[in-house]
């Protein structure tokens, strides 16, 4: 399948003159990561995640067709109540990417309204819940245009255009896993949208735990962008995404068989080889804090105690996600609010879960 595919059908007439659609989409937490890209927003390398449910962005997009159709993209942002003009580059980057997929976007100017559920900007994935969202929110529009839309290609387009936003937002529109990436074992794999994982998963995957610890909410020094940037003339980038490629290989056995050491080791050290990548980049940086290194020898030491099969993994951030099964949810909510709550920000963390995807309201 090529990008082609999704050029929506010439709409001779506009018939909408105004009206509103409203999408709650969800971040996701990468098993293994994608780190490194090409234009347009191509992945270096395959990458599997949870869709996650408590953590999430609410986008209401409220259309009006224009009096006169010129070729501006007409539109403004409300952040949680607030105008964001700072958001107004991005989001018009954004529309520019996907004009040539929805044509018909010049015929309106829009208001959006958003806000998350989880900071903005902490290494909780905003973009790719915030960029998924508005996405369905376009989707909802064309399908009013297009009535034939079927859901499948809703859902698949919908990946398509999340992507030319945030490459993350490829895997928040469906769940519980979804990979993003062509990957030569995954069948249907794609390097322009994100997929359901399509092969079997253990029982002891499901309804999996997620527990966020907000070490440090303030804005990244470093944007994800920027860090994606670095990996052009990084010495080792080659060696990573083989790597990635290979840990999405063994997985697969490892999904289907419930074996959780192997899942350890897996989601572990593709959380360092990430910030590894950040810290051997040209110009080099560090998103971790004290608090993240104490945190993750705190669950090592827990772990070696009492057997669990608690682990960490991260993203591009300080916060630190506690992936454990369902039914070690008391023990390690004990062990979070007894010896880790105490190096979060303001004593914060969130409790989430492996969610179903995207949905509307």
């Amino acid at each position: 399948m090529t990008d082609s595919h999704f050029k929506s059908k010439k709409l001779d007439s506009i018939p909408l003159e105004k009206g509103s659609f409203s999408w709650q989409s969800p971040s996701n937490i990468a098993l293994v990561k994608y780190w490194g890209k090409k234009d347009p927003q191509i992945p270096m390398n395959a990458s599997i995640s949870f869709t996650l449910s408590t953590c999430n962005t609410r986008t209401t997009l409220i259309y009006r067709k224009k009096e006169r159709p010129d070729n501006k993209m007409r539109f403004k942002v409300i952040f949680e109540g607030k105008p964001k003009p700072e958001f107004h580059p991005k989001v018009e980057e954004f529309l520019g990417r996907i004009h040539a997929y929805q044509p018909f976007l010049n015929a309106y100017e829009f208001e959006i309204h958003t806000d998350n559920s989880f900071p903005h900007s902490s290494g909780i994935a905003s973009s790719a819940s915030g960029m998924s969202a508005l996405a369905l929110c376009l989707m909802s529009l064309e399908r009013k245009l297009d009535p034939s839309i079927s859901d499948e290609y809703f859902n698949r387009k919908a990946s398509f255009l999340a992507r030319l936003g945030s490459g993350s937002a490829a895997r928040s529109i469906e769940g519980p896993l979804v990979v993003w990436g062509e990957h030569s074992a995954i069948e249907s794999s794609s390097d322009l949208y994100g997929i359901t994982y399509p092969y079997q998963v253990h029982e002891v995957f499901h309804d999996y735990q997620d527990a966020i610890l907000l070490v440090d909410k303030g804005v990244k020094q470093v944007s994800s962008t920027v860090g994606h940037g670095l990996m052009h003339q990084h010495p080792f980038a080659k060696q990573r995404f083989q790597q990635a490629n290979d840990h999405m290989k063994r997985l697969i056995p490892v999904l289907e068989k419930g074996d959780l050491d192997s899942f350890i080791q897996i989601v572990e050290k593709e959380a360092l080889s990430l910030h590894a990548m950040m810290m051997t980049s040209k110009p080099y940086f560090i998103l971790m804090r004290p608090n993240t290194l104490e945190i993750i020898e705190r669950i090592w030491a827990y772990r070696r105690e009492t057997g669990s099969k608690l682990c960490f993994t991260l993203d591009a951030g300080a916060n630190v996600h506690l992936l454990y099964r369902n039914d070690e949810k008391d023990l390690v909510k004990t062990f979070l609010e007894a010896e880790l709550a105490a190096f979060c920000q303001n004593n914060q963390f969130i409790y989430d879960q492996a969610g179903r995807g995207a949905k509307e309201f």
